[in-house]
């Protein structure tokens, strides 16, 4: 590799980029994007995605949802009269958050009736969920489960450059591997620091470079002392 900063091209635009295409696919996460192949023969019309903040569950349901044309409501806003939407298929975010039990049943009840499938995505296990329903927990635990697990040391670097890109940022290589070397394995804390690294860069009107890489990271070490 040569010796001078190495540019990568990462000018993908505003918006982050969440097509199929744009997916990084590894062993952490390969296991859902099977299931996502085998849609609709999903176990009980449904499949239940589970995974740590920002490890992609988001985006995989984005992804659901180019291939089905599925609609998407939060867990915490499903009401008795989602059931009479179009189209069957459907997406429910955030299941470990609070849910009107009854209203989800119907809403399952209905997409199941008219030939559609559900795709419920969490951060905790089914388990964890506040469900006091035993017809409902019976429908859940027919569903299909995947879980993301979070980054390996070959998937994190693609993260980073993905997560620089959504933000139209122009890194060197050796940024990256600077990072890599030095945060948590964690998609949350990858995504923290492209964030403040996008902002410091605003702020002062410098290059993305190591240097700025360190501040931001000695930064957070004192900050996360405190």
């Amino acid at each position: 590799m040569s010796h001078q900063q190495t540019q990568l091209a990462l000018d993908l635009g505003h918006r982050q980029a969440l097509g199929r295409e744009d997916f990084l696919i590894a062993p952490c996460n390969e296991d859902v994007v099977a299931w996502l192949d085998r849609w609709p023969e999903w176990p009980g019309r449904g499949l239940i995605i589970q995974g740590p903040a920002g490890c992609g569950k988001t985006h995989l349901a984005y992804v659901f949802r180019a291939m089905s044309g599925a609609r998407l409501v939060n867990a915490a806003n499903v009401k008795q009269e989602d059931a009479y939407g179009t189209p069957a298929d459907i997406v429910v975010e955030d299941m470990d958050t609070s849910v009107d039990a009854s209203a989800l049943l119907h809403l399952y009840n209905s997409a199941v009736e008219q030939g559609g499938t559900v795709l419920l995505t969490s951060r905790g296990s089914p388990g964890s969920w506040l469900i006091d329903l035993p017809d409902l927990q019976s429908r859940l635990n027919a569903l299909g489960s995947a879980t993301v697990g979070l980054p390996d040391d070959t998937l994190l670097p693609a993260v980073l450059v993905k997560l620089l890109a959504d933000r139209q940022l122009r890194v060197g290589e050796d940024v990256v591997m600077y990072l890599v070397r030095r945060i948590e394995r964690s998609f949350q804390t990858a995504r923290r620091i492209v964030q403040a690294l996008d902002e410091a860069s605003l702020e002062g009107r410098r290059e993305i470079t190591v240097p700025l890489a360190r501040k931001i990271l000695d930064h957070r070490a004192l900050t996360e002392k405190e």
